[in-house]
């Protein structure tokens, strides 16, 4: 099971020195990616002009993008932003997109929050991965949309898919799924990277779906507390109350119970672990890279 990690977006007071600290760290330890997410409405910096920055002072790591709420999007503006960022990156990029579930980030990006959103993602992947390839997907155009990534045919697409129904509509046009989980739950993953396997298998691919999942973690001495700050803040969205319930779910506040996890997920077959950090302080990721290491 590979290892990536998470810059720390979602903590207020990330400036560009800590921003190219993590980046660096992250690409001289022992992880297989360099993530980062999507909100706007939030103290967060943007995850494309981020993502570029990262790209810029690292050679190793994958960069991750996980997840970009691709309905909020403009498809053929977005398939030219990932493929300039494979291009900066050298041919290193992972492409998760979702549908969100952030109202008020839908209605900064000017995007209808309705039950199209679903439809809408994939018809913006195909039209990506055929601008990708170079088609004219621009009617009346005269030329593709350019640069062309490097990877060719453009990044795996991942989709940040929770629920049975949705994994099973990702299997006809994603390369694989990846997921969040609180706990995380091992029940809950195995449940999704089972379903994934078995819709993968009944669309007839020929290739095995990436399984990637995602969860919280803090290696300080003040774990618990950081974490209730830190959820309190990023899930106030879904009502009083409800932060300080989900708490007490986030399992991996130290070294035995984050190493007894990666144990866990390893077992059920998980391609790869993307940690999530609490904290912005830069030496939580030397922490990290000795556990894994």
């Amino acid at each position: 099971m590979e290892v990536g990690l998470n810059l720390p977006v979602m903590v207020p007071g990330l400036d560009r020195d800590m921003i190219l600290d993590w980046s660096r760290r992250i690409d001289a330890g022992p992880f297989s990616s360099l993530a980062a997410g999507e909100r706007i409405n939030f103290p967060n910096p943007e995850i494309m002009v981020t993502l570029s920055a990262a790209a810029a002072v690292t050679t190793r790591v994958r960069i991750a993008a996980t997840v970009i709420v691709l309905p909020m999007h403009r498809p053929a503006m977005m398939a030219k932003q990932i493929a300039t960022l494979d291009v900066i990156s050298g041919g290193r990029v992972s492409l998760g997109v979702g549908v969100g579930a952030r109202v008020d980030d839908f209605q900064a990006a000017e995007s209808p929050f309705d039950r199209r959103r679903m439809r809408r993602m994939e018809s913006s992947v195909d039209l990506m991965r055929r601008a990708w390839r170079g088609e004219i997907v621009v009617p009346g155009a005269t030329r593709p949309i350019e640069p062309f990534p490097m990877q060719p045919n453009g990044p795996e697409i991942l989709v940040g898919a929770l629920a049975g129904d949705s994994i099973t509509r990702a299997a006809r046009y994603a390369d694989g799924i990846c997921g969040f989980s609180f706990g995380p739950s091992k029940m809950e993953v195995d449940f999704a990277f089972q379903t994934a396997r078995q819709a993968w298998k009944d669309c007839g691919r020929g290739k095995a779906p990436r399984l990637v999942t995602s969860c919280w973690f803090n290696l300080r001495k003040n774990a618990r507390s950081e974490i209730e700050t830190y959820l309190g803040r990023y899930l106030a969205f879904l009502g009083e109350g409800v932060p300080e319930q989900m708490a007490p779910k986030v399992k991996c506040d130290s070294a035995a119970n984050l190493r007894e996890t990666m144990r866990q997920l390893a077992d059920i077959g998980t391609d790869e672990l993307i940690l999530v950090p609490t904290t912005s302080d830069a030496d939580e990721v030397n922490r990290l890279a000795d556990l894994v290491g």
